[in-house]
């Protein structure tokens, strides 16, 4: 992969990033020595290269073993225990999986609390055989806790303890939480969250490694990818021939130039949930303290049919991450028609891939003239290593950003501040006094 700045060179001038020549390198020292902020959640830094044989060889074996019995694989999480794992298997997957008959089909739950999505996943598990992996440090987070609740009620009613307890894995901490002791007591298998690691930095843990595996992928490739951006990123702490660091200072100079917001474009659709995985990486990351790049993605061609005026046109606060795919895993081309009413055939003959090509290329020249500065991710096409190359670049990058922008990247206060609601509005004991209030707010 490489980084292609050169659609900034009439926003921001050279010495905007060699200026951060010596702050960048600060800051890997900083990551390196673990004497910023959040420094006990650093285990991804050295993770891919850390992983032990015996560990990626058991997931290899309990997910062959896994889709042996499966139709559908359930994996039950929210936040970062699922949108990595999400992000690679749906890159990975045929876009019409549910629909192609390649087993186990790989569904989610406890990433959302409605009824009608549960229940009808219940249905759909009555009539599959169907195993599932339940991730939570704690095994008490909301959403996932009602769902596990709901569904290990249904796996046991349709199996039986016993048969029920070999179809389940929990992913949770090393030895304390609720659905540790509970995985001690029903014999579950189990995997570790590594203490040092938050969610949103698992992916490369048993909490997406495990999931990825079941749906047929190569974690090694995967790991592979991701250990050789991590060697690069110690070799070359530097912002001299470093696309991380590159990424990181532009994306710094951007937002201090007012370009507040930051627009991950894809043009392959099975890069949607990398694009969610990535918003949650830096959203939870850097927005804090009343900062932070608000990150949201879009998918072109087909939201330049809608975003792509505002983009276009609209404030001027924004810039745009392209993940741009030279290659396409297969080929089509436009046919010839002799009568040509819809006015293609200047395009028979070429492959699709490349009007889509054309189409990044002059959606990119355009919203640079437009006032919107354009950073390519260039990636040779979409697979395993490949991934596992991006996902140490977003990680690294992300932390990288998070200190110079003087934020702890590790932590998340806000995100318990609608819980504390919640229980309280729920009537959950040791939180009288806050439903008492909120009450009041609400008129009830």
């Amino acid at each position: 992969m490489n980084l292609d700045l050169s659609h900034l060179e009439s926003f921001l001038g050279k010495d905007a990033i060699l200026s951060a020549e010596t702050k960048i390198a600060a800051t890997y020292n900083t990551i390196y020595n673990k004497t910023g902020k959040g420094n006990d959640f650093l285990g991804w830094v050295n993770l891919p290269s850390d992983l032990d044989e015996m560990l990626i060889s058991d997931i290899e074996q309990t997910a062959k073993d896994l889709r042996a019995k499966s139709d559908v694989f359930v994996v039950i999480g929210i936040g970062g225990s699922y949108l990595g794992a999400r992000a690679v298997i749906e890159a990975l997957s045929n876009h019409f999986a549910p629909l192609a008959d390649k087993k186990p089909l790989i569904v989610y739950a406890g990433h959302n609390m409605s009824e009608d999505y549960l229940s009808e996943l219940i249905e759909v598990l009555d009539k599959k055989d169907y195993s599932l992996a339940v991730i939570s440090k704690s095994g008490t987070t909301t959403e996932p806790a009602i769902a596990f609740r709901i569904l290990k009620q249904h796996i046991i009613n349709k199996y039986g303890e016993k048969e029920a307890a070999s179809r389940i894995v929990a992913i949770t901490d090393k030895a304390k939480g609720a659905l540790k002791q509970l995985a001690n007591v029903k014999g579950y298998k189990t995997y570790v969250v590594p203490d040092d690691v938050g969610g949103r930095f698992s992916v490369l843990t048993p909490v997406g490694l495990l999931p990825i595996a079941v749906a047929g992928i190569d974690i090694r490739q995967l790991i592979k990818g991701a250990v050789e951006m991590e060697k690069m990123c110690k070799a070359n702490p530097t912002l001299n021939g470093n696309p991380v660091s590159e990424y990181a200072v532009v994306r710094q100079a951007l937002y201090d130039m007012g370009k507040t917001n930051e627009i991950m474009v894809n043009y392959e659709p099975r890069l949607v949930y990398f694009s969610e995985w990535w918003k949650q990486l830096f959203g939870e990351s850097h927005g804090k303290d009343g900062k932070g790049i608000f990150p949201a993605s879009v998918t072109f061609s087909t939201d330049l049919h809608s975003m792509g005026q505002y983009i276009q046109d609209g404030l001027r606060n924004i810039f745009e991450t392209v993940i741009s795919v030279e290659n396409s895993n297969r080929e089509l081309r436009i046919p010839n028609e002799a009568e040509d009413l819809d006015q293609l055939n200047y395009i028979a003959g070429k492959r699709i891939s490349e009007v889509n090509h054309k189409a990044e290329l002059g959606t990119i020249l355009a919203h640079e003239d437009g006032g919107v500065p354009n950073i390519r991710i260039v990636i040779p096409e979409i697979s395993a290593k490949v991934l596992g190359e991006l996902i140490y670049f977003f990680e690294m990058s992300c932390a990288l950003s998070g200190y110079m922008l003087e934020v702890n990247p590790f932590d998340q206060p806000g995100v318990e501040a609608y819980k504390k609601n919640m229980f309280a509005l729920l009537g959950k004991k040791g939180f009288e006094e806050k439903t008492e209030a909120l009450n009041k707010r609400l008129g009830l």
